[in-house]
């Protein structure tokens, strides 16, 4: 098996720690497959492992950053019916920012019709969390409303997207109002510009029994009035901690509100539950990628050559959707 060409980290820091070089990849097992990666999206995960506050977990290639890809079929173990060739995109724990990977055939999802890779690249970590959060955890429904925090994020359009495809209404947060009009653009009614992490009143005043699932990807302070505007029997998911991983908050109202509290990641699952994820996400989501209910929202695409650049640019906040690397 040749090497694979990779980013790697050489050490917890700043961006001058990533450069290019070579991987080892070993040859697909049975029910594996290997993918040729031409594209992949750039996570906050990235950035934090990067910096040395979030290491891979065990069997992920610790110096190879990259959480969602997308590419081609090149190679095949036993007992496996993807074809060759087949176009496909997914999530891994580590590793995806290499030009080949081996993973497990049902874990991967087929890349929708009439979509290139590089857009495809930018769809995993988006949708499969947004998806997972706010359907298969929070039960969110028809008629129902969701607060989303970070609207302009990756996550939180790829949200705003399958909250309006389900018949919910969606209220976002953002800290940028020079983001203000671009979140509006992709069809949301209620945008909050947040201070000093105070948005329940405002919630409440739009929806006066409060959200039926509160998307958080903030964390700190956020959680204070999460159960503030969260609807009594209500889901607060937690699934970022951009400003932090503790805080202080009132028992009292989690108990009152029977609020239900849930915490989720991705990365650390084990293979059998992204495997149940990913084959949902092909039921329940891939349709409207292909009925043109949902696009992935890109701010750039850039070749892997820059991801130096790539990692300012998330560092700075200064990104509207997903940046992608390309190889």
């Amino acid at each position: 098996m040749p090497k694979a060409r990779a980013v790697r980290i050489k050490g917890a820091g700043g961006i001058e720690v990533l450069e290019l070089g070579e991987l080892e990849v070993r040859e697909p097992g049975p029910n594996e497959v290997l993918v040729e990666v031409a594209a992949a999206g750039l996570n906050r995960a990235d950035v934090l492992q990067r910096m040395g506050f979030y290491p891979a977990p065990k069997g992920a290639p610790p110096d190879v950053p990259g959480l969602e890809f997308a590419g081609v079929v090149a190679a095949v173990g036993s007992d496996v019916e993807t074809k060759m060739g087949a176009r496909v995109m997914g999530i891994v724990a580590g590793g995806g920012m290499a030009t080949h990977l081996v993973a497990h055939e049902r874990e991967l999802v087929p890349v929708p019709e009439g979509m290139s890779l590089e857009d495809a690249a930018a769809v995993p970590e988006a949708f499969l969390t947004a998806y997972d959060a706010l359907f298969l955890q929070g039960g969110l429904g028809m008629g129902q409303v969701a607060l989303i925090h970070a609207i302009a994020s990756g996550v939180g359009t790829a949200a705003l997207q399958l909250v309006r495809a389900s018949g919910a209404t969606a209220i976002g947060t953002l800290r940028s109002r020079d983001k203000l009009e671009r979140v509006k653009a992709l069809g949301i009614e209620h945008v909050l510009c947040v201070e000093d992490a105070k948005f329940a009143d405002e919630v409440l005043a739009l929806a006066p029994r409060g959200a039926d699932v509160v998307l958080d990807l903030v964390g700190g302070r956020y959680l204070a009035d999460d159960l503030r505007a969260v609807a009594p029997r209500g889901f607060v998911v937690i699934v970022g901690l951009l400003a932090g991983a503790r805080t202080e908050i009132d028992l009292g109202t989690l108990l009152r509100r029977r609020v239900r509290l849930h915490g989720t990641v991705l990365r650390s699952r084990p293979v059998e539950e992204r495997i149940a994820l990913a084959r949902a996400f092909e039921r329940d989501v891939i349709p409207l990628f292909n009925a043109g209910s949902a696009r992935p929202v890109i701010d750039e695409v850039l070749p892997m050559s820059e991801i130096r650049e790539a990692h300012r640019r998330m560092g700075e906040n200064a990104t509207f959707g997903k940046i992608v690397l390309r190889w």
